[in-house]
């Protein structure tokens, strides 16, 4: 900038440049601030004319030309301070407009922190607008077009000014925060801008075909300006500035039409909706538009056939020359008459569906749907008693993307003994014509309020912010709002404590194991509530009414039922929960940890006693105080045959060094494997968290056990030792092998171990096909019969049906005559050299070796509280 400019208007008095000399001096000191401060105020008082002093300072200085706190910054704000104190400074309305072409020229480079303290000093709002309009057209044509709209904002031009020439260049920069601030104060404005943004959403627009009317765009992104993105946008504007969607016909077109797709997938592809929902629904997206309406046939030409399109085109009374060629025949050939044969098979698949969905278990007659004031009245009395429980939930339109929040249409609250459903759209109509339209908002502050009643939800903060948009008073419900359990919280306790459930990706199959698989592939997985329903009382809800229309009255049977089960659900999960929270893998205090009970302290965990064992059902099984039989009658390791569930390999692998039966499951196996094995091997299920509620319904009662998932396996072994009274002694620890769960070895001498070890390392070598170690067995048994496994791995004992054949002077390579091969190359060298090694066995399925170590006695000592003396010779080996 020229220093000189304007030095006619520079009267004199101090130098305004030898006072920034002193200023920038001083900022660089930051110990100094207080005496810069001083010396400002002091500056300004010595200059002949401040105003003219202040852009001197500001041309003869580029600091504050970038962002932040900078000298320039400092020394406009405090000259603004300066001047609210010293109003005679203020120069007259001709020198102001003197100084008005430096002032602009510094605002158009200017920071925007600076903007505001620099039109107030020279009090730009009082100048010639067209003036100011000229600079900013300058801007704007320069290519400026972000400093061009700053700028208007900040000097309130924008009633003057074409909004779709400020705005488009913005738009196209991606910079809608700044469009939003443009046209923020300007109703009128606001309603221009939807309605250009709502042309750029018809049909065949092209956005380029507008681009090249300006030049030099930075960070030009004509991605952003597909019709999804415009549709996103437009409807937030709609919302935020309480805009009449009317005013954007293509916009609302555009999303009926994404509705429609929607609900024709839902019905049709999902089968997740009844045909009367499906119905509502498009009826009322479609309503009397011509153009949906036309969209319309053509899905359900896609989707359906020519018969049905027909059907709704007579519905519609769309005019022949709107039809396609094939519709318009079958129009003509229509008979209307009803598919009793089709409607009743429909019925009846509905009917048969119900049995694989949770019920109510309480009569239809104790459920209430309340549509006047002396109706809920009685509601109120049974509702608000201290110590109640309710299950709460809300119903709504589904507004499938449209302007505005849902407002409740229907509130549902259950009890112990009969579900209430209140018609709140009847109810505060009723309320305002009796001039009492606060009395259900206030039973509702009443209820959230009161901490002596548990309220159960499923995601009840967004039900509660629904209701505060249907009634204003009760938008602060969420913080007043005492005692709430939020199941949803619980929920995803619940999936923490399951390793399934971490992967995050497996899909929950509902169907049970004996549905066909033609009839699975439709059914899509569960998820939200009904997953938790399922989890925890065994069967998913049945949400095909999910997406009703619940303003339409009256409400079909089916909404009812849905509406009570939704809200009943809540209570039998949540005495689930409250009465065994172990065999969910929760805390033993779950209530203790859910909102809306700080009274109940946490109790300390119990060790069982004769009196009180567990239960096959994972619950405790309490006894009288005298000695009882509930323990099961003692069995071996032998007799015990389980499936572990795959987050419980490590448990397994423990029993099974106890000589105890054990089947894992794979880490990509379905815990419905479990049961399927169960079932078909007679063997106990063992499992933990949510999989047990639903294994537990597929074997027979005792057959499924829930292990605490919080305790390490050892500690997991011994309650499972316990539970089934199983007595283990030391011939039956390493009585099965460690690998392969095989219980039968076979015995080989250190000399013939050497000889095979040696033959392995030859024919490895130089490729001979060695010989061959049989294994001879009693008729009609394999290698996995259950040959008693004890009796083998003693020392100085063969069983009879075992022995070693093969020619010695060959290189051997150790393989069993059913294809086994024992890995005796993972044996070391310096095994084979101890003397008091004498014998090895192998296992006649997996061909490990074992020999005897020092790991019998560690599991020895870590399990000698549940050892039992059978007089047997132990047997000792470590695996290789």
């Amino acid at each position: 900038m020229n220093q000189n400019s304007d030095s006619s208007d520079q009267p004199t008095g101090q130098d305004p440049l030898l006072l920034l000399k002193t200023l920038q001096l001083l900022w660089t000191k930051k110990e100094m601030k207080k005496q810069l401060k001083e010396e400002i105020r002091r500056g300004f008082a010595g200059l002949e004319d401040p105003l003219a002093g202040l852009l001197d300072m500001l041309e003869s200085s580029s600091d504050w030309k970038g962002k932040g706190h900078s000298l320039g910054y400092y020394i406009t704000t405090e000259l603004q301070l300066w001047i609210k104190e010293h109003p005679a400074v203020q120069q007259s309305g001709i020198k102001l407009e003197k100084l008005q072409a430096r002032v602009l020229r510094i605002l158009a480079q200017c920071p925007a922190n600076l903007l505001d303290p620099l039109i107030s000093i020279y009090q730009l709002h009082t100048a010639d607008r067209n003036y100011l309009l000229g600079h900013v057209s300058h801007l704007y044509h320069k290519g400026d077009y972000k400093e061009a709209a700053i700028l208007s904002i900040k000097l309130k031009l924008q009633p003057d000014q074409d909004v779709e020439k400020m705005c488009t260049p913005l738009l196209l920069q991606d910079k809608t925060n700044l469009v939003e601030d443009y046209v923020g104060e300007y109703p009128e404005l606001q309603s221009k801008l939807l309605q250009i943004l709502d042309t750029w959403c018809e049909p065949g627009f092209n956005i380029r075909d507008i681009t090249s009317q300006y030049q030099g765009l930075s960070r030009y992104k004509p991605e952003k300006f597909n019709r999804k993105m415009l549709s996103k946008l437009v409807f937030r504007l709609l919302d935020r500035f309480n805009v009449d969607p009317a005013l954007c016909p293509n916009v609302i077109n555009q999303r009926h039409l994404r509705t429609l797709h929607y609900l024709f997938y839902k019905r049709f592809v999902e089968k997740t909706m009844t045909q009367e929902n499906w119905t509502d629904h498009v009826q009322s997206t479609v309503g009397e538009n011509r153009w949906l309406q036309g969209h319309l046939i053509q899905l359900l030409i896609s989707y359906c056939d020519l018969n049905t399109a027909a059907r709704w085109a007579q519905r519609c009374n769309l005019p022949k020359e709107m039809l396609p060629y094939g519709v318009a025949d079958e129009l003509q050939k229509l008979q209307i008459q009803e598919r009793v044969e089709d409607a009743s098979k429909a019925d009846n698949y509905e009917e048969s569906k119900k049995k694989d969905y949770y019920q109510l278990p309480i009569p239809r007659a104790n459920i209430h749907f309340l549509q006047t004031w002396e109706e809920t009245l009685q509601c109120w009395e049974k509702v608000l008693q201290p110590g109640q429980v309710v299950g709460i939930d809300m119903e709504w339109r589904p507004s499938f993307g449209m302007v505005g929040k849902p407002r409740v249409s229907l509130l549902q609250m259950a009890l112990k003994d009969e579900v209430f459903l209140l018609d709140l759209p009847r109810l505060l109509e009723q309320a305002e014509a009796e001039g009492e339209k606060e009395k259900l908002p206030h039973f509702i502050q009443m209820l959230y309020s009161d901490a002596a009643i548990t309220k159960l939800g499923y995601g009840m903060s967004g039900d509660l912010s629904s209701l505060a948009a249907t009634w204003s008073a009760l938008k602060d419900m969420n913080k007043q709002a005492q005692s709430v359990v939020d199941l949803l919280t619980v929920d995803k306790q619940l999936q923490k404590s399951s390793i399934d459930w971490k992967k995050g990706g497996r899909k929950v199959d509902v169907l049970s194991p004996e549905q066909r698989y033609e009839d699975r592939e439709f059914r899509q997985p569960e998820k939200g509530l009904s997953l938790l329903v399922q989890h925890v009382l065994g069967k998913p809800l049945d949400k095909t009414e999910q997406l009703s229309n619940w303003e339409k009255r009256p409400l079909r049977e089916e909404q009812i039922l849905y509406a009570a089960s939704d809200a009943y659900c809540l209570l039998e999960i949540y005495e689930k929960l409250c009465k065994d929270p172990a065999s969910f893998g929760l805390s033993s205090d779950l209530t203790g940890s859910l909102v809306g009970k700080p009274s109940i302290k946490p109790r300390a965990k119990k060790q069982l006693n004769k009196q009180e064992v567990l239960s096959p059902s994972g619950q405790q099984c309490k006894g009288s105080k005298k000695e009882t039989s509930c323990p099961p009658a003692p069995i071996s390791p032998k007799e015990f045959s389980v499936v572990c569930d795959n987050m419980l390999q490590g448990l397994g692998r423990y029993l099974r060094c106890l000589g105890v039966d054990v089947r894992m499951l794979e880490n990509d196996d379905d815990h419905r494997r479990a049961a399927e094995i169960a079932r078909q091997e007679g063997r106990v299920i063992l499992t933990s968290g949510l999989p047990y509620q639903t294994l537990q319904s597929q074997v027979a009662e005792g057959r499924c056990f829930s292990v605490n998932c919080s305790e390490k396996a050892k500690e997991q072994a011994l309650q499972v030792l316990k539970h089934f009274n199983v007595q283990v002694s030391l011939a039956d620890i390493f009585s099965r092998c460690q690998v392969c769960n095989c219980d039968k070895y076979l015995k080989v001498s250190r000399e013939r171990m050497r000889q095979l070890v040696e033959g392995s390392r030859q024919a490895s070598g130089d490729g001979s096909s060695g010989c061959l170690v049989r294994c001879e067995e009693k008729p009609g048994q394999s290698c996995d019969t259950a040959v008693p496994a004890c009796d083998a791995a003693q020392p100085g004992y063969t069983p009879h049906s075992e022995r070693l054949e093969g020619q010695e002077r060959h290189g051997a390579s150790a393989a069993l005559a059913e294809g086994t091969v024992l890995q005796v190359a993972a044996i070391p060298p310096g095994v084979l050299d101890k003397a008091e090694l004498t014998d090895f066995y192998c296992c006649t399925r997996c061909g490990k070796v074992f020999w005897e170590g020092s790991h019998f006695g560690r599991v020895v000592s870590q399990f000698q509280d549940v050892l039992v003396d059978a007089g047997e010779e132990q047997s000792i080996y470590e695996l290789s």
